[in-house]
This record gives structure tokens, sequence and C-alpha cells, in this order.
């Protein structure tokens, strides 16, 4: 597959959104298997939004829910059976649900995998680079520490594929430095109240620790060092509103918060529109490339100061939209509302 990296993000989307195409109206089904979770919720709703914004989609077939890999595969057949003209999935497992989006394929409909990758080759794949997102940041807490120290690694959901490519970056730093010793591996769910359960627990024991990777479980990490009375250890977390607020106020703590905009939902609706209005792209997938902003250096203070939203939920990303592939307002995205409703 052909990958577009950054650089040719914007210039894709801006095609892609240009250009004339006769007026239709579509229905697009959407299927994700974590709800709760603010990057998900945000992703939600900037589906949502990008769907009304365009013009073209008349409805959307929704299924939202806490399932597995077997749920999702259920899902996505009735969204088959609904006869929708493109899926936006973001996969719980790629394996366990390539037969439902070959069968999609097969049946007419087009397939936009978005956050995480997907198997089936007939899939286009719109996604945050994952595995660059786990070296980055973890890259940043090891050099931070000094090349040695002892970290508790906060994993994402066991078996998705966004947390797999998480690991390679992660465990591609690691090799970089084998000073470096993982104390702790949990997997969150990507669950707040899990995760934050999960670090009190490790607090508890009274083992010693240097640094925590966090897969965007962040804010509520922080919260349970402070409540704790536990050292403030340099944290790795993503660029949500709440944690970006902590990077900016929080005395003591030092971290970075690496970019992964729920938003990319919003650039699979455009993606799926493009693609039913006949404006196919020239590869299957795109990948946008994360940024590191740290509060340790004049330059990264500065960056998280101009990311601040204090209007957004805690758990929300700050990067609301992404260049050349939303059209939406911010109050659109935060009133999180499709066509119809």
């Amino acid at each position: 597959m052909k990958v577009l990296k950054t650089l040719g993000l914007a210039a894709l989307g801006a095609t892609m959104l240009g250009g004339v195409a006769a007026a239709q109206e579509y229905t697009i089904g959407v299927s994700n298997t974590v709800q709760g979770n603010g990057w998900r919720e945000e992703m939600i709703c900037a589906i949502k939004a990008q769907a009304l914004a365009s013009g073209k989609v008349k409805s959307l077939n929704i299924a939202h829910r806490n399932t597995d890999a077997a749920g999702q595969l259920e899902d996505l057949r009735n969204l088959i059976s609904a006869k929708v003209d493109a899926i936006v999935v973001n996969p719980a497992d790629p394996a366990g649900i390539q037969a439902a989006l070959a069968e999609a394929t097969a049946a007419g409909i087009t397939v936009v995998a978005v956050d995480q990758t997907v198997t089936e080759p007939t899939a286009y794949i719109v996604s945050n680079d994952q595995e660059t997102y786990g070296y980055v940041g973890a890259k940043w807490l090891f050099e931070t520490l000094g090349g040695k120290g002892s970290v508790v690694y906060m994993r994402g959901a066991a078996g998705a594929s966004g947390d797999t490519d998480r690991d390679k970056g992660f465990k591609r730093a690691l090799a970089e430095f084998p000073d470096i010793k993982v104390v702790q591996e949990t997997f969150t769910g990507w669950q707040q109240d899990q995760g934050k359960q999960q670090i009190l627990d490790f607090i508890a024991t009274g083992v010693p620790f240097d640094g925590i990777w966090t897969s965007g479980i962040d804010n509520v990490i922080v919260d349970a060092l402070v409540e704790s009375q536990a050292p403030l250890v340099p944290v790795v977390g993503s660029d949500n509103a709440g944690f970006v607020a902590q990077l900016n106020s929080v005395e003591g703590l030092k971290g970075v918060a690496v970019t992964n905009p729920g938003s990319i939902g919003a650039a699979g609706v455009t993606l799926a529109i493009q693609i039913l209005d006949g404006k196919k792209p020239d590869g299957q997938t795109v990948l946008v490339t994360p940024e590191a902003w740290e509060n340790v250096t004049d330059a990264g203070k500065e960056k998280l100061k101009a990311a601040a939203d204090p209007a957004l939920s805690p758990e929300w990303p700050v990067s609301i939209s992404i260049p050349g592939w939303t059209t939406y307002t911010k109050d659109q995205i935060v009133a999180c509302k499709g066509p119809g409703e």
C-alpha cells in the first residue's frame, strides 16, 4: 500500500474537498467499540459534525458501544444489511473483523478505517501514525530520565491494532535505551477509571518508578500522583485538554503531550464521501504524523500554551480539526449533532 505522510495530507485533502460533483445524499454507517472514552466520543462528534457540514450525508447509522471483535463483526454485518453507502470503522481487531470488511466491499460499500489499521486490502485507512506515537513519547521519556531508570508502561486495549502499533514504537525506543527497565505493564482498555485504579494500586506496592508512559489515559494518572502524594515523575500522555492544562499548570510536573486527534473520524467521513463521488486517492493509506509538545523547553511551553482549550472536556483532544480534511466549526463539533438531529 502506498503511504501518504503528513506533507501530502493537507494537499490531498484540499484536492478532495475541492472540485465539483453532482449533489448526492449518502447514508454512512459507523462502527466503534469503545464508549465513554473521551477520545472516542470526540471521534464520534467529529464524524457527526463533518457529515452535517458536508451537506452530502442524508443520515448516519451509528453502532457505538463497548464490545469486542465478535460484537463489532455483528455490528458491521448489520450495517451491510442496512445497505449503507459507506462504513467508517474504528477496528477492535483487524483479523477479527476482516471477513465483514471484505463482505462490505463485495456488497459495493466503501470501507474507511480510522485511527487504526486493518488487514483487509480493499479498505481505505486514515489513521494517526500510532507506531510513531509510541516511539516519540517513549524516546522523550527515556532521554528525560538520562537513559536509565524504571518506568510504568500503561497500554491501551489488548488486541487493538493501535495498541499493537504503539507497542512497536515503544519497544523500538526501549531497544535504544538498554538501561531503561519496565517495572509494570498494564492494559487500561483506554478507560480512565481503570487506568487510575491501576496506577494507584501500583503506587501502593511501594515499588519505585521514575516515569510513566500512558496510551492517552493521562490526566487521571497525574491526579493519582497528586492525590497519593507520590513523586511527580515525568509522564507521557496525549493531547487531551485535561493533560495539556496540567502540563501548563501543575508545579513540578514534567511531561509531553503527543498529538493524536480524535477528529481523524471526520477525515474518514471526508474520504468516504469523496470516494463515493468518484474521487479515489492514489493510495489506500494516509497516516498523520504526531507532534510532541513538552513542557521543559520554552518552545514546548509555547506550543502547550497555544494548544490549551479550557472550553473542551478534559478527555477530549485539543486537536479538534485537521486542515484539509475537516470543514465544521468548533461549535458544531462540540454540539455533536449529525444530519437530522
